[in-house]
């Protein structure tokens, strides 16, 4: 069994939820133990993680969040720097699922975070697991 802990950036709550509900079922459906930590914004996931991870408290993680395309610039720095983020993380072997929405409008989110539709929350929570199977594989 193993600890895991979601990290979700809560600006759109509903979808949230949904991606959390999906995460939350693939990881204890496969025997682990799940904590779910807020942060303010999907930015801040990376190096909430990385604190974590220094804790030796988790074995897994996965990022929750949902960035929506608006008028400005700020969407590309957003989803580009907090993926940016979490593969650093990845590099360095901790095992991190990405379940960071970004996408083009509310819609867009609804379907893809909702565990009856495509369920990205338990893609990431799937992708954390998968890494934490290779790490401990790879282990010396």
């Amino acid at each position: 069994m193993a600890r895991f802990l979601i990290a979700e950036a809560r600006f759109y709550s509903h979808l949230n939820d949904l991606l959390i509900a999906g995460a939350k079922g693939r990881l204890t459906d496969a025997g682990h133990t799940v904590e779910v930590l807020t942060v303010p914004g999907a930015l801040e996931l990376p190096g909430a993680i990385a604190l974590a991870a220094e804790s030796g408290r988790y074995d897994g993680f996965v990022a929750i969040g949902v960035v929506i395309r608006g008028e400005t610039y700020h969407f590309e720095i957003v989803a580009g720097e907090s993926a940016r983020g979490l593969m650093a993380l990845t590099m360095d072997g901790i095992a991190v699922g990405n379940g960071i929405l970004t996408v083009e409008n509310e819609a867009q989110a609804m379907v893809r975070a909702d565990p009856a539709q495509k369920n990205k929350g338990g893609e990431a929570a799937a992708a954390a697991l998968a890494l934490l199977e290779l790490r401990d594989r790879f282990s010396v």
